[in-house]
């Protein structure tokens, strides 16, 4: 029995080192690359040039317009996500017979388990022309359609995770808002949400950080435009796009063209750690306010 556990704790300690030195790899690759791109353009001009087009003749490399493109498809996908997600959430939680809980909650995370070219395509054949229906002047393709096809694939992450952290609330917090009157509306949103905010706030954290790495939806259905708009019903170019469009192409390996997919990567890289550290602060901040 002793050799038996010896055995799974070695394997044990060996997938987290080898999960360990994959993330050290993936850093080392992306930082030396990047390097080398800065050692010929200037991180300064990198980060304020408000124009991005290192495949053209005139080479600019500011990646101003692939942040904002990225920031906008992930704004529309969180204001689709977060009010759906949430009543879901709530829904479960306070109005749900606990058998009908039991058969929708698995229902949902079904959407996180659809391939995201098929979302794409989704975007680009239903919801494209079904705004175009309605909305003049929407383009073919757009970060208004890839923003909400982004927003229904993140809902069961936010809407799971926010009924754990709804779920974890104390009873008697939700038996004290029915002692003093409350209905259940009253107690569901100005008590048990309140409460459950941090937990929340993180699904919505790693929800943010879902979808500022989504690819094939963006590439599929926003298009590749670089440009420094918040307008939506134009067409944009995220990081994650420029990424696949580059890799796809005919640019020389070990160019400077070439190089400029690791400078988008270590900027996504930067934007997403952040996030991740930021929702593991909350959360640590949130066990220690209830321990």
């Amino acid at each position: 029995m002793r050799t038996s556990e010896k055995i799974i704790e070695g394997l044990l300690w060996l997938s987290a080192v080898i999960t360990v030195l994959i993330t050290i790899s993936i850093i080392w690759v992306l930082l030396s690359e990047s390097v080398k791109f800065f050692s010929e353009v200037s991180i300064v001009q990198f980060l304020t040039e408000k124009e991005w087009t290192p495949l053209f003749a005139d080479k600019k490399f500011g990646i101003l317009p692939l942040v904002a493109g990225t920031l906008l498809t992930t704004t529309i996908a969180i204001a689709v996500a977060l009010p759906i997600g949430l009543t879901i959430a709530v829904y479960l939680n306070e109005y749900a017979h606990i058998r009908f809980r039991q058969i929708i909650k698995p229902m949902l995370e079904v959407l996180a388990t659809i391939p995201t070219v098929v979302y794409g395509f989704f975007a680009l054949t239903v919801v494209t022309p079904f705004l175009q229906s309605f909305i003049p002047g929407l383009a073919g393709f757009n970060a208004l359609s890839a923003g909400i096809v982004m927003g229904i694939m993140i809902i069961p992450m936010i809407s799971s995770l926010s009924e754990d952290a709804i779920s974890s609330v104390p009873r008697s917090l939700r038996e004290a808002a029915y002692g003093m009157g409350s209905t259940r509306l009253q107690t569901a949103f100005g008590v048990m949400v309140p409460a459950a905010s941090s937990g929340i706030v993180v699904s919505v954290i790693l929800a943010i950080s879902r979808a500022v790495g989504e690819t094939m939806i963006v590439a599929i259905a926003a298009g590749q435009q670089p440009r420094l708009t918040l307008n939506p019903l134009v067409p944009i170019e995220t990081i994650t796009t420029y990424i696949v469009q580059v890799t796809l192409g005919d640019v020389p390996h070990g160019s400077l063209e070439y190089r400029t997919i690791f400078a988008a990567g270590i900027t996504l890289f930067v934007f997403t750690f952040a996030l991740n550290n930021i929702s593991f602060w909350i959360k640590k901040k949130y066990q220690e306010k209830y321990d």
